[in-house]
């Protein structure tokens, strides 16, 4: 693999980033608010609807036209802050996930009436994830140390993925190519990346070297990698691991403080860190090195 930095902005704390898929555009939540008065711990675009839809510390989903950047709507979603948004891909609904341990699924059809509040996580919610593979059933992180898969429309989750011995903050779905690899990545507070294969609720695989929380994870677009940020001043705060041996690949270390969100889309990485979001190209090329006997990566 070959990483090149292609881009770098300075800002507060990033909390989120999202890449639109047809646009050079990347959306940010900042700690420092900027939409509302206070962090923005979720922006996600809504590319067929022209929208931007953010999620706030005070409990607010907003929804902007990105081409106006006028509001169109705004409501209370939650008792508490809000720390996730995910998009169905084809519906005309959001979920929103929160801190009063409920997720919550929108209708903006429906004058963003809420349609079903799932429950059952004991913590705060930290992340929600739509399966790419199947688009009725989703995953939950939570700080209750479990992953929860859940069907859309029902309300009790189905199983429950278990196996940090700390908060979860970060669940994301393999979204190659290979049909065959039902597997989704968490990532947790006990410094830990698993994988899952969430068929069989069974994990496959438990990957160490961080040495902070782990605050996100992400699979590459196109190439078998996972890619994980850590809330850690040290280096190696953004790690790239190969999804066939979970070997570390490389160590994206763009010395900017913690690193807090990851996104990806294509060859594409956008990183969000204490001091700003760096754009990477992560491409994929004959190793002439391989990992050292510390597990640096060498490219």
């Amino acid at each position: 693999m070959q990483s090149t930095r292609k881009f770098f902005a300075p800002s507060d704390r990033v909390k989120s980033v999202d890449l639109h898929p047809s646009e050079p555009w990347m959306a940010v939540g900042l700690r420092n608010g900027e939409v509302s008065s206070s962090p923005v711990r979720a922006a996600v675009f809504i590319v067929r609807k022209g929208w931007l839809v953010t999620g706030s510390d005070d409990k607010f989903v907003r929804v902007f036209d990105y081409t106006t950047g006028e509001k169109v709507e705004e409501f209370e979603a939650h008792d508490d802050f809000i720390t996730s948004i995910a998009v169905h891909p084809t519906q005309s609904f959001i979920l929103t996930a929160g801190d009063d341990k409920l997720i919550k699924q929108w209708n903006w059809d429906k004058d963003w009436a809420v349609e079903q509040i799932y429950e059952g996580h004991t913590h705060y919610v930290m992340q929600i994830a739509i399966n790419p593979k199947d688009s009725e059933t989703f995953a939950s992180a939570s700080l209750d140390n479990t992953v929860k898969m859940w069907q859309m429309g029902t309300t009790t989750h189905s199983y429950t993925l278990e196996g940090h011995d700390k908060g979860v903050n970060c669940v994301s779905f393999y979204n190659g190519q290979d049909c065959d690899k039902s597997i989704l990545v968490s990532g947790g507070d006990d410094h830990l990346v698993k994988v899952w294969k969430y068929e069989s609720k069974k994990c496959i695989a438990t990957i160490e070297g961080h040495t902070g929380n782990v605050t996100s994870v992400q699979f590459h677009s196109s190439l078998p990698l996972i890619i994980s940020t850590a809330e850690s001043f040290e280096e190696g705060t953004v790690r790239v691991w190969n999804v066939e041996n979970y070997r570390m690949e490389s160590v994206l270390d763009d010395d900017l403080g913690r690193a807090w969100c990851v996104q990806t889309l294509g060859d594409t990485v956008a990183v969000g860190y204490d001091r700003g979001c760096v754009v990477h190209t992560i491409s994929g090329t004959e190793r002439e090195d391989s990992a050292d006997e510390n597990n640096n990566a060498m490219i």
